[in-house]
């Protein structure tokens, strides 16, 4: 039986928004898997869906460029908080996430290619800065988005510096409507996306794996209500129903009306506009998320000389 600390039982509680003797339990049952527990406490009813991905647990930035009808968001991490306030690490992000725009969603090509200045490759330039900083840094995502008319909107949510923060959004319109518009209601979707935080664009783009999951949580909860089968299939089929729903974001209710529908948004937003306008993809890109947390090396070695 694996031990149940407090700082288990407390970050199960922040994970899971449950009690803590519910917490506790959760993780007696589970043997102390704060997956599986978090789990258990939602086929009790005791927790709300947990996002797992949108853990913030690595420190760094997220950067986001637009050049013309294309966009690129980059995340890089460091080991502090501190470092993503450095000058030197702002700018290193800030270069890298324009250099995206031209290799695409391939770190090592992005980590391959030339850093402005003669300083090497991208690699190069980040084992400098890993040298001079004094702290690991590491290069952990790309994606770029683009249309062949329209607009591709950036947004970042607890900005650090312009174009840089913890959350990096881009919005990808299709569409002869006027570019002016297209902006307007780029960034209100883009800030949406960060609120929102929606899995795919479309239902089809769902995981399938995650959808199993709800599934199974679905289906141990209405067994339990002692209910016939026939009805507790439906009540599975509907929870997978309002799980696809919510997560896709075409179909998300808009969270700054809180009742339209996101399609229904781009519709009244484009017969507003006289033209046409297609939600073609979108980026969200939050610092850390789904990387479990551990305490770093350096970390470690602040605290013990903290300690005396």
């Amino acid at each position: 039986m694996a031990e149940i600390t407090a700082a288990a039982v407390k970050d199960l509680r922040e994970k899971s928004g449950a009690g803590m003797m519910d917490c506790k339990k959760a993780l007696t049952e589970t043997n102390g898997d704060m997956d599986a527990a978090i789990d258990w406490l939602r086929t009790k009813g005791l927790a709300t869906a947990a996002k797992k991905s949108s853990r913030t647990a690595a420190e760094g930035l997220v950067g986001v460029a637009v050049e013309g009808t294309r966009g690129a968001a980059v995340e890089v991490n460091s080991e502090t908080d501190f470092v993503a306030k450095n000058e030197q690490f702002q700018d290193f992000v800030r270069t890298v996430s324009k250099l995206a725009l031209g290799t695409g969603n391939e770190i090592e090509a992005l980590a391959a290619a030339a850093y402005p200045g003669g300083e090497g490759s991208v690699a190069d330039k980040l084992t400098s800065n890993v040298a001079t900083i004094g702290e690991n840094q590491t290069l952990r995502r790309a994606k770029v988005v683009e249309v062949s008319q329209g607009a591709v909107v950036p947004y970042v949510h607890n900005a650090a510096a312009p174009g840089l923060g913890k959350i990096g959004v881009l919005v990808a319109l299709e569409g002869d409507a006027p570019v002016a518009d297209m902006e307007a209601l780029g960034k209100q979707i883009a800030m949406h996306i960060a609120a929102a935080f929606p899995q795919a664009l479309t239902e089809d783009g769902l995981d399938a794996g995650a959808i199993e999951r709800e599934r199974a949580i679905a289906a141990e909860k209405a067994a339990e209500s002692g209910k016939p089968a026939n009805i507790i299939e439906k009540m599975v089929e509907g929870a997978v129903a309002k799980y696809r729903k919510e997560n896709a974001l075409i179909s998300q209710i808009f969270v700054m009306d809180n009742k339209t529908p996101i399609a229904q948004v781009i519709a009244a937003a484009a017969k507003a506009a006289g033209g046409s306008i297609t939600l073609k993809d979108y980026v969200r890109f939050q610092l850390g998320e789904g990387i479990e947390k551990e305490t770093s090396d350096f970390a470690a070695e602040v605290a013990a000389a903290a300690k005396g």
